[in-house]
Formats: structure tokens, sequence, C-alpha cells
């Protein structure tokens, strides 16, 4: 099976690529080579899909399926339905969980749950992109499959104010300052490892009776945001001096943590995840947080330099601490 990544090494992709090589799969992938994370038996195909020559590199193939990791606007997708049809036998759109109805009616998510987030332009744009592509199915026949990752991690931290791709608030536990855990801490959330997602992913490629699909992938794991906080303390071998902040004040006093938070990660969630395992039979989430987490944490004390401190991330949870502080103060 011949199988294109547009993408293909970030922190998703880099475990659901090595899956689909240990299975055989004839991996490409399409990516810019900026991330420096090569894997070992993949032909890499330099370009930016946005790039014309990369476009041109790209036409004399035809594909059993091409994946796209990076599209994000409606605008992406017609450039890619453009390109692929005809030439591909499935094309795999990724999505976001964040997409789903927000507030939500009910907090048990299934594939069926509405599509709605206008909080954030993210989500929009993702649900934008799959009213394109489920118009193209049913008008044109393109052979599309869409997955729905929530927040998955591998070489990040999964946390909602001041980790992701930086280091800043497992820093401030280290060094014994106080961290914001939004609302009282008692929502509920499932983080899922990117081996975990691989599984289930790697399944659906080349599956013919997934067009037309939709599908989430997530660990069966659910965890308050105080346990996250806590188990991502213990594993860093300290006692996190948590500040419970509502949501909306947080927002109130930095607006750019709207999307992330009111729009996502501010009321709790179950996901059901009985579709995925119908189509694919073989997966299980089989990597708890308190594990995951760990390996995280061991990849990047492997080198100093991916611990990224971001100097205006903290100068955010200050103002913040500082605005709080102050309400409470102005209270009594």
């Amino acid at each position: 099976m011949k199988v294109l990544f547009i993408g293909g090494t970030g922190n998703i992709s880099t475990a659901s690529s090595r899956l689909a090589l240990a299975k055989g799969i004839s991996l490409y992938h399409l990516n810019r080579g900026q991330t420096k994370n090569e894997i070992s038996g993949v032909t890499t195909i330099l370009g930016d899909i946005t790039k014309p020559e990369a476009l041109t590199a790209l036409k004399k193939h035809r594909w059993d399926v091409v994946v796209n990791f990076i599209a994000f606007t409606p605008e992406d997708i017609e450039r890619d339905i453009a390109l692929f049809k005809g030439k591909t036998k499935q094309y795999i759109f990724i999505s976001s969980a964040s997409c789903y109805q927000t507030p939500l009616t009910c907090p048990i998510i299934t594939e069926s749950t509405p599509l709605c987030n206008n909080l954030w332009d993210y989500s929009d744009g993702k649900i934008k992109c799959e009213d394109r592509l489920m118009k193209a199915y049913r008008e044109e026949g393109f052979p599309v499959t869409i997955v729905r990752p929530s927040l998955t991690y591998d070489t990040v931290i999964p946390i909602a104010i001041g980790g992701f791709k930086e280091y800043t608030t497992a820093d401030r536990i280290l060094n014994g300052k106080e961290i914001i855990i939004h609302g009282d801490g008692t929502s509920l959330w499932t983080v899922t490892h990117a081996d975990d997602f691989a599984k289930g992913f790697v399944g659906l490629l080349g599956l013919t009776t997934a067009i037309g699909h939709a599908f989430h992938i997530t660990s069966d794991e659910i965890l308050s945001w105080n346990m996250i906080y806590k188990i991502l303390a213990d594993s860093l071998g300290c006692e996190a001096k948590v500040v419970h902040i509502a949501s909306d004040f947080i927002c109130k006093i930095e607006p750019s943590f709207t999307g992330t938070l009111l729009a996502d990660k501010a009321e709790s969630v179950i996901f059901d995840n009985t579709k995925i395992k119908t189509f694919v039979p073989e997966f299980k989430a089989t990597i708890p947080f308190s594990e995951g987490i760990k390996r995280t944490l061991q990849w990047l004390d492997e080198k100093p330099s991916r611990k990224i401190i971001n100097a205006e991330k903290n100068a955010q949870i200050e103002r913040i601490l500082q605005a709080y502080n102050a309400l409470l103060n102005f209270k009594e």
C-alpha cells in the first residue's frame, strides 16, 4: 500500500508513521524538512504543499491513501480535491474533536454529536473543511475519511495553560511557583498518547468501509483536570502550588485563551470510541497518562533545549494571578 502523509513528523503523525512502516506500508512524507525528525524507511518529498513546485512533484504519483495533517481552511481542501481527485483511493482529513458542539448539550460525545464551535476560528475552519469534503464525497465520489483527534500528546505536555509545545508550567512547578488550573479542576477530560492514537488511525489506512465516515480516536481513560496536573507534578517529583481560577475570568484578563479554554477545555467531555473500535477491532488505548507523561518528560530531559520556557506565557500567568488576587482582596 502506497501512502502519502502531508506532514508526517509532528506530535501526532510521527507515531503513526512508525506504526505504518512497521505494518509494511510504503510511506511517503511531503514536508519542508524543518523538524529534523528523520524516520528511517520513509521516502521524503521535500516541498511545501502551498507552493506550485510541490504540487508538480506530486502530480506524477498515484496513491492508495493520502493523509493531510496540516489542512486548516476550505482553500486548503479545494486545492487537495483538485490535486488528488482520481489520484488516490482514500483521502484522510485530520480534523479536530474541538469541532464538536460547544457548549455541549450532552457530555458523552459520539461521531453524531453536532459540529458547532463559533468560539474558536481554528475549530470553525476545520468544520468548514469537513463540510466541503463531505459535499465532494456526496456529489463527486471523492473518497474522504475524517479523523478527529482530541488532546493527543507524545513530545508535548497536554495541559491547558503553559504546556503543549512549551515547558513553562512544568518549570513553574519545579521552581515552586503558583500554577493555574481553570475552573475548580473537577471537569473531566481525556488525554491520548500518540502511540495509542496510531493504533486506531493506521487501522483506517486503506479501509474501504471507512470512506464517507468520520471517527474520533481517543483514550478511554477519563481524568479530572486536577488529576492531570497532579500526575504531571508527581512525574516531576514535586507538589504543585495550584490556584483555581474560573475560565471566564482567565479569558477576560487574557483573551488569547478563549479558543483553548472556553471553546475547548472548559467543560467536561467523555468520548465514546465505539465506532473506531467497530471499524478497527484491534484498537485499544493502553497507555495511561501516568505512564505516557513520564515518556514525554524523559524525551524532554534527553535534550534540555527542548524545554522551551515562554517568557510571555509566564507574564500572562502572572497577570492573571495578580488580577485574581486583586479581586479577592477587593471582595474582602
